[in-house]
């Protein structure tokens, strides 16, 4: 009989340890969860674009709050417009091309990092090719919106775009799209020689998904917007335009209705998306505490089942 009562406390001593071990790693789990959803939060509110919009150079001021972000960082060279989307920040270059993965363009540690133009190019945009880098990111920030150019309504109705560099505005026109590999030498290419610019712009449109038929010669400059794809591990979304000393406005395509009707759908449909996506997070930070609880209700519960039994 003492065999038999000694059996039951080892098997509910048992029952316990693993109801609280359980009971643990629930929490634990939760507590993971939380957090992870609060830090990605917190890095895409870091990320967007609005965090810099005091610093964006205007004809009012005359670029001076611009050039206060510069004093706060002087490795800021230009700011940088995709008319059409949320790309709209200030441009960074470092002594290579690492620093800015991970670092704002305030200059301070930032997984977001910032927009950064390779460090072989010269930093006043005179060479013939320019590559500019930027994580893509949900939320459309940083260059998240790159990849979205690979459907033909985006590309065909976001024609310009405009960089502001050593006080003076220039006009971007958007001709090109491209999906490559990470390790294509013959595209990231930074600062090519005066011999090779004609076989460099050939194998631009060469591999492009899309083109725009619009004039760009060698003499051209050309800037490149590169970003990494969702389509593959090693592959890189990039827009490509030219630089013209004329600026554009913000303004929408030669096309009908149908384009900016069809992105007025998108554009409601991504909102809807995004709304969605916060409700989802909002209901899931409500259902973790329910789940705890549920969690102590049965471990109370068997507690007592278990003195019941010894009993």
């Amino acid at each position: 009989m003492n065999a038999v009562k000694l059996g039951r406390k080892t098997i509910g001593l048992a029952n316990s340890i693993i109801n609280n071990l359980v009971l643990v790693v629930i929490v634990a789990l939760v507590a993971f969860a939380s957090y992870a959803l609060w830090d990605s939060n917190q890095l895409h509110q870091s990320a967007d674009k609005s965090n810099y919009a005091a610093y964006r150079p205007t004809v009012e001021d005359e670029g001076k709050s611009f050039m206060e972000l510069q004093e706060i960082n002087p490795e800021v060279i230009a700011w940088l417009t995709v008319y059409g989307t949320n790309i709209d920040y200030p441009m960074t270059q470092g002594p290579d091309n690492m620093k800015y993965v991970n670092t704002s363009a305030e200059g301070y540690y930032s997984l977001a990092g910032a927009i950064f133009l390779d460090y072989n190019n010269s930093n006043d945009f005179s060479d013939f090719n320019h590559i500019v880098y930027g994580h893509h990111m949900a939320k459309k920030v940083m260059f998240g919106e790159i990849g979205e150019f690979a459907d033909k309504s985006m590309f065909d109705s976001h024609k310009y775009g405009n960089l502001f560099v050593d006080d003076k505005d220039y006009g971007i026109e958007f001709f090109a799209f491209l999906h490559v590999n990470a390790y294509d030498s013959t595209v990231f290419y930074a600062n090519v020689r005066d011999s090779e610019r004609e076989e460099y712009l050939e194998n631009l449109l060469a591999k492009a998904m899309y083109t725009r038929d619009i004039e760009v010669t060698i003499n051209d400059r050309l800037i490149l917007l590169s970003t990494c794809s969702d389509n593959s591990t090693n592959g890189r979304d990039i827009l490509v335009g030219v630089l013209r000393d004329e600026t554009f406005e913000d303004r929408k395509t030669d096309d009908d209705d149908e384009i900016e009707e069809s992105q007025i759908t998108n554009s409601e449909d991504a909102e809807e998306t995004e709304v969605k996506g916060s409700l989802d997070i909002s209901k899931l930070l409500i259902v973790l505490p329910i789940i705890i609880l549920i969690a102590i209700i049965l471990v109370v519960y068997n507690k007592r089942k278990d003195g019941k039994t010894n009993e």
